[in-house]
């Protein structure tokens, strides 16, 4: 790790979580120099949802190369971006019946949720944007503008504005509405709340804890936007591309948002793509206002295309929703089997974790995990859930020998005083 500590910024933050030097990846593993194997539970932070070098995207990434198809093309035309615009409407949006234009505002979840902010003040001509408690939207000014994290926003280095910041849902307790809370702010003249352009939000909070938004408090949301004319941004980056079980997180409550934003998996490759969905009628950009050098990643408009292509059989969908539910059993249990976690499980499909109320025993556990060989990252503001990322297409098998670490890392720490 010489080099790394000698000449790479002290930014760096997943290789002080998991240190060692990687080398090699395929599937759902990983290994390093010394030739150690990996399980992976953490898939690239979400942008890598079909797991490492996919076989059938990797050979049509090698056929395109090979047959100097276009690399860079700005917002150009090209072979690679029709096809995938055409998957893209085929495969998913005309099966869920919606209809959205496809807007390509560079390569990474924060410039799809700029472009985002951004269309929905030009749109309203109204400034704020009101976002909720552990949010976590990107770490440009505006991105940062409605995240939550105290520590993120503070790097930011000025004062964020045009952004008011509302209790999710569960934020306070069970017995507390955060949606009556809103709407007070919203009705009260008095309230210092102005209409805002938009409210954006993620149906799973991953940074922010793993919180999981219930579908009725969505359908809520979706309500008062409609009610008060405000546009709904759903940030779909690491939600959605099936992570929660379904290709969009908010497809099981049934709302339908003015805006979505996607990046992460969507490439499926692990190469930087991003794209902003808009409801058509609020398409008013002029050409070239919202623009960005690399938007047209032809690879990853190539291993996209393939990707897609898994989700027009049935069975994918049905696989997720199979082995969301053996993650599920399996952290039940260890919150039963193990009380001194004082642990309880949060989130939905495979992104889902246990939230631990002892202080650093979740940071405890995905280290021990890590040196056992299963790489787990841990969320929240204090770092209190250690959280489960496996690919959506991962083996049972290696799913279950997953499991088998987590428990050894659970009994390992649990036997241990947490001071050690």
């Amino acid at each position: 790790m010489e080099v790394f500590d000698k000449l790479e910024s002290e930014v760096r933050s997943y290789c002080r979580n998991f240190p060692t030097v990687f080398t090699k990846s395929k599937g759902s593993k990983m290994w390093d120099e010394s030739g150690k194997e990996y399980i992976d539970f953490f898939s690239g932070a979400g942008a890598l949802n079909y797991g490492h070098n996919d076989p059938k995207m990797k050979q049509k990434l090698i056929e395109y190369i090979t047959d100097d198809g276009i690399t860079h093309s700005l917002d150009m035309a090209s072979t690679a971006k029709g096809q995938f615009l055409t998957k893209f409407y085929e495969a998913i949006l005309n099966p869920r019946n919606m209809d959205y234009k496809v807007m390509f505002p560079g390569p990474t979840g924060t410039n799809t949720v700029e472009s985002a902010l951004k269309l929905a003040r030009k749109v309203t001509g109204r400034t704020d944007v009101i976002s909720f408690t552990n949010g976590f939207h990107g770490m440009t000014i505006g991105s940062l503008s409605v995240t939550g994290n105290s520590f993120k926003r503070k790097g930011a280095g000025i004062p964020l504005h045009n952004s008011v910041t509302m209790p999710y849902d569960n934020f306070m307790d069970d017995n507390y509405d955060s949606l009556d809370y809103l709407e007070h702010f919203l009705e009260g003249s008095g309230s210092g709340v102005a209409i805002p352009a938009a409210v954006i939000l993620e149906t799973v909070q991953g940074e922010g804890g793993i919180n999981a938004a219930s579908s009725e408090w969505l359908q809520r949301v979706e309500k008062i936007c409609k009610q008060w004319d405000i546009l709904l941004i759903v940030d779909d980056v690491q939600a959605g591309i099936g992570r929660t079980g379904t290709f969009f997180s908010f497809e099981p409550a049934g709302i339908n948002p003015d805006i979505v934003c996607l990046s992460k998996s969507l490439s499926g490759y692990g190469l930087p793509l991003a794209v902003t969905l808009i409801r058509p009628d609020l398409d008013i950009w002029e050409p070239g206002e919202h623009n960005g050098t690399f938007r047209g990643n032809n690879h990853a408009f190539v291993t996209a295309t393939a990707a897609l292509e898994y989700w027009e059989d049935a069975n994918f969908e049905a696989g997720i929703k199979k082995k969301s539910k053996m993650v599920a059993d399996f952290l039940e249990s260890m919150v039963e089997n193990y009380p001194e976690l004082e642990g309880h499980v949060k989130g939905r499909g495979l992104m889902i974790g246990i939230s631990s109320s002892v202080e650093g025993l979740a940071e405890k556990v995905a280290a021990e995990a890590f040196s056992r060989g299963l790489i787990m990252e841990t969320a929240g503001p204090d770092d209190e859930v250690f959280k489960l990322f496996p690919a959506i297409n991962i083996d049972e098998d290696e799913l279950k020998a997953g499991f088998e670490i987590i428990e050894e890392s659970i009994k390992s720490m649990v036997k241990e005083p947490i001071s050690n």
